[in-house]
């Protein structure tokens, strides 16, 4: 069997959809050699749950590309967290997380670890039947853990990059907010991982990258620097550099 790929994705349930973004299962069919994909950083926190010695972990904020290798019959189910929403789940710094996977039970103690990895692979179930599952703990958890009165700021100001796509400068942003640059960065560090900055520029890195489809072959990458609100065309360079490793003529030729 050729190695593959099966990915599937469905909104969550009504009671999760502020906090979470989809979830998703996945099944990767690698016999022989080993299958390699590449993620690039999304602004997002994953949990994930896998049938390979129950392992179960959250995937932090990535400021880098990852490439993630798969060997043999790999089933995941998972949940991605919106962009600010995960700190609700979890009791500690989000910037902790950062580029890195987290066991579960280091998060959330062993027992509901434990007990989440029981139900979900000790019986064959269905994908559908899995992704209920996992959201049913997840709110187990978003129960237990009251509600940050810091989080509405990081919050706020997570909608406010959201909404401009990135190009809002840092300064703008925290006068929008009538708090300083230093209290801004500190509660986003906190509650969303990484600095307003760079997550300002992974949102722009990521409107420019879901809309290379409509582009044509050869695109003018300074027209699409200035319409994305990149200083320049150098700028937006670096930033596909820095979050797929490659020019942008060359991810667009890629993504074809």
């Amino acid at each position: 069997m050729p190695a593959m790929i099966i990915y599937q994705e469905t909104a969550p349930i009504p009671a999760l959809r502020p906090w979470l973004d989809c979830v998703w299962t996945c099944r990767v069919h690698a016999r022989g050699q080993p299958m390699a994909h590449q993620v690039l950083p999304d602004n997002c926190i994953d949990i994930l749950c896998q049938d390979q010695q129950d392992a179960s972990f959250a995937v932090g904020m990535m400021t880098a590309p990852i490439q993630v290798v798969s060997c043999g019959l790999v089933q995941t189910v998972a949940a991605r967290f919106k962009p600010g929403a995960a700190a609700r789940f979890f009791q500690l710094p989000l910037c902790e997380l950062n580029d890195g996977r987290t066991d579960l039970q280091q998060l959330w103690g062993r027992d509901l670890a434990a007990r989440l990895g029981d139900a979900l692979w000790t019986q064959p179930l269905p994908d559908a039947q899995r992704m209920l599952i996992l959201q049913d703990f997840l709110l187990l958890r978003l129960r237990k853990i009251p509600l940050a009165p810091a989080s509405g700021l990081a919050l706020h100001a997570v909608a406010l990059i959201e909404h401009a796509q990135g190009a809002l400068r840092v300064d703008q942003l925290a006068a929008q907010l009538h708090v300083s640059r230093q209290h801004l960065a500190a509660q986003f560090r906190q509650q969303v991982g990484i600095s307003p900055k760079l997550f300002a520029r992974i949102s722009r890195f990521r409107a420019v990258n879901n809309a290379l489809k409509t582009l044509p072959a050869q695109a003018d990458w300074a027209q699409v620097a200035l319409q994305y609100g990149y200083f320049d065309q150098s700028h937006l360079i670096r930033d596909f550099q820095d979050f797929a490793r490659a020019s942008p003529q060359a991810w667009l030729a890629r993504r074809r």
